[in-house]
């Protein structure tokens, strides 16, 4: 891959106001990437703090994959690297990318993940991780994700799903070459395990998993997803 070869940051984001400061403060000027926030339709000061950032902005429906998908219609990059907007990158992100897509066999990569918080919970989440995606090669959405745009859209990009529309394309993407892990962490909000506790997250990821083994659509998985994330909210 070429040396000067550019790097196009993808972050979806709906009312990520809390955090999206944090998250761009750590795309430094100092190395050419090209940022581009896609909302859906947030309503708090979101897209008001990317611009601040001089981020590019685009809106779409609500929707992670349909949002990605749109970002990297716009994208100039020839290396595509999608981010969650509650999670920050390590510095020299655009050099990392480049080495990890340049070794032989590889088709795409991701970081390792540092959640941001203390407790053993945490750590632990963050040593399955660490072994899901060296040994199995399955990386998540929120460990940043990377590729080159011409394999990306190559792949006609994230499936269009409500849910897991991450775990989908990295399946599709080890059917072509190696998954490799840079040698850097991405530092994630602990707010999914802080509000729900470490042993009910995680547990309830692994259910999506295997409910979409065992044939169920992504849309019935969605309902249930967003139904036990809130187990104890009144229905309206």
């Amino acid at each position: 891959m070429a040396e000067n070869a550019t790097l196009s940051v993808i972050i979806p984001t709906l009312n990520e106001a809390s955090h999206l400061g944090r998250t761009l403060d750590t795309l430094s000027s100092s190395y050419p990437l090209e940022v581009i926030v896609v909302d859906g339709g947030s309503t708090d000061s979101t897209v008001a703090i990317a611009r601040s950032h001089q981020a590019q902005v685009i809106t779409t429906a609500p929707g992670r994959a349909q949002q990605m998908n749109s970002g990297a219609q716009v994208a100039t990059g020839q290396m595509l690297l999608f981010l969650h907007g509650d999670t920050q990158l390590p510095p020299q992100v655009d050099q990392l990318v480049r080495r990890t897509l340049a070794q032989p066999g590889v088709v795409a990569g991701a970081f390792d993940l540092a959640i941001a918080g203390s407790g053993w919970g945490l750590r632990w989440v963050e040593w399955g991780v660490k072994l899901r995606s060296r040994w199995l090669q399955m990386p998540y959405g929120d460990q940043g994700i990377f590729l080159t745009a011409a394999r990306f859209h190559g792949l006609g990009g994230f499936p269009d799903l409500p849910i897991m529309e991450d775990f989908v394309l990295i399946r599709r993407l080890r059917q072509q070459g190696r998954i490799a892990i840079a040698p850097g962490y991405v530092i994630t909000s602990n707010r999914r395990w802080q509000t729900h506790g470490v042993i009910y997250t995680t547990l309830l990821n692994q259910l999506m998993i295997l409910g979409y083994y065992v044939g169920i659509s992504p849309q019935r998985l969605a309902r249930w997803y967003r139904h036990w994330k809130n187990p104890f909210k009144a229905k309206g």
